[in-house]
């Protein structure tokens, strides 16, 4: 029980990668905050939580605005009495080229997939500052490192993602507090069903050109998570880590 008497939040914890993070780490001994959009998706999370003995509260939000945000920050403090480990992990894409693309799309990926990451650290680390010996961990993407065909947007965000990280970890290492980044290859969630429709030649290049010969899973890539937001990685701050089967080795 790593997390044991830890409380942490997980925002886009409704469904896919957040759902697999928000169980691992009740697994581990966490209690759990289930930040996301679709509130009944964040209860049935909540209870899927409880059952693996833990206490849960659901928190639906629209991570897109900074009040409601700042709203569900004090609903997780007063549900669960702090937050030891904030996991920024909502996101969104649509699958298009640049040229084709149009501002309202690139309005929406960056407000949701960078914004939405200041505004929920602007909101819960003033109280984690105070308290110290605290975690953040937010999910990027492989193509925030390396680019991607077709999401170019997209991609600036997670590559905003990283260097803010890297950044925050320096500004926040003298209180304790290790800020860390996990960005997934290929994962078996409802995007990568969405490329394969899309661009099925494409998907399928990119899954045989990876080592371990398969795709991820949610919960490959939360267990990377439960562990940066454990003990283990107290030492370990301002780092990015692949999950991958070895596509991206950088």
């Amino acid at each position: 029980m790593r997390l044991e008497g830890k409380n942490a939040l997980v925002t886009g914890a409704g469904r896919g990668i957040g759902r697999a993070i928000a169980l691992a780490l009740a697994r581990d001994g966490a209690s759990v905050a289930v930040a996301d959009i679709n509130g009944e998706n964040a209860e049935r999370v909540r209870a899927e939580a409880e059952t693996l003995g833990r206490k849960a509260v659901a928190l639906r939000v629209d991570l897109t605005r900074r009040a409601e945000v700042e709203a569900m920050a004090r609903r997780a403090v007063e549900g669960l009495g702090r937050v030891d480990v904030l996991v920024n992990n909502a996101g969104w894409d649509r699958l298009q080229p640049f040229l084709e693309s149009e501002e309202e799309t690139w309005d929406r990926i960056i407000s949701l997939n960078y914004r939405a990451v200041l505004y929920t650290c602007k909101a819960l680390l003033p109280g984690m500052v105070e308290r110290g010996a605290v975690k953040v961990v937010s999910i990027s993407a492989d193509a925030g490192r390396g680019g991607s065909f077709g999401p170019a947007v997209y991609s600036g965000t997670k590559g905003a993602i990283i260097a803010f990280s890297k950044a925050l970890a320096r500004e926040l290492a003298r209180y304790k507090i290790n800020v860390n980044v996990i960005c997934p290859g290929l994962t078996e969630t409802q995007l990568l069903q969405d490329c394969r429709e899309q661009m099925p030649k494409v998907m399928d290049a990119v899954t045989r050109a990876i080592p371990w010969g398969r795709v991820g899973t949610p919960e490959e890539v939360a267990e990377a998570v439960a562990f940066l937001a454990s003990p283990a990685a107290d030492y370990i701050t301002g780092q990015t880590l692949s999950v991958s089967g070895g596509l991206t080795m950088m």
